[in-house]
């Protein structure tokens, strides 16, 4: 039976605000990621792009490879992840591939958005697995933590 929806959606995406301004610190686009798993966290990420040098650094892959490696399987079943940013195509397949099951994320990302701006990957029927999606949790602090990050970065450039 998938787990119910933890009702504390907001407290969560909390902590994923967190791991975004870690992000930001370090230069990273902030987005943070968790994967809570009946309750308890068992991975978290924020994007490593730059850091790592590798184009799959992003928030979600990070948390979900910490995740598959807590519960020593590549299916991480039974469990939500949090993210502060509509997950991209690469990032909503991995989703999907990793049998999660409920997404749960802040702001839409018209630009790159594969859950409901440009695609719908997780709730495509054509898929042999579809999660539950919660949408636009703290929507307007996660927007604004990005929003943020690139106003700085622009102002660099001047």
């Amino acid at each position: 039976m998938p787990p119910r929806p933890d009702g504390d959606d907001h407290a969560w995406m909390g902590v994923c605000l967190v791991q975004a301004r870690r992000a930001a610190a370090r230069g990273e686009v902030p987005v943070g990621a968790l994967v809570v798993h009946r309750g308890r966290v068992i991975g978290r990420g924020f994007n490593l792009r730059e850091a790592e040098d590798d184009p799959t650094a992003h928030a979600e892959i990070v948390a979900l490879r910490e995740a598959a490696r807590h519960l020593g399987h590549w299916r991480v079943l039974d469990s939500t992840l949090y993210v502060t940013l509509e997950p991209c195509v690469m990032c909503a397949g991995a989703l999907v591939n990793a049998r999660v099951t409920r997404l749960v994320y802040g702001c839409a990302d018209p630009k790159a958005g594969a859950v409901e701006s440009l695609y719908a990957v997780p709730t495509d029927s054509r898929l042999n697995h579809r999660l539950q999606v919660t949408a636009g949790v703290r929507s307007a602090e996660c927007a604004a933590v990005l929003r943020d990050f690139f106003r700085a970065r622009r102002r660099r450039r001047l």
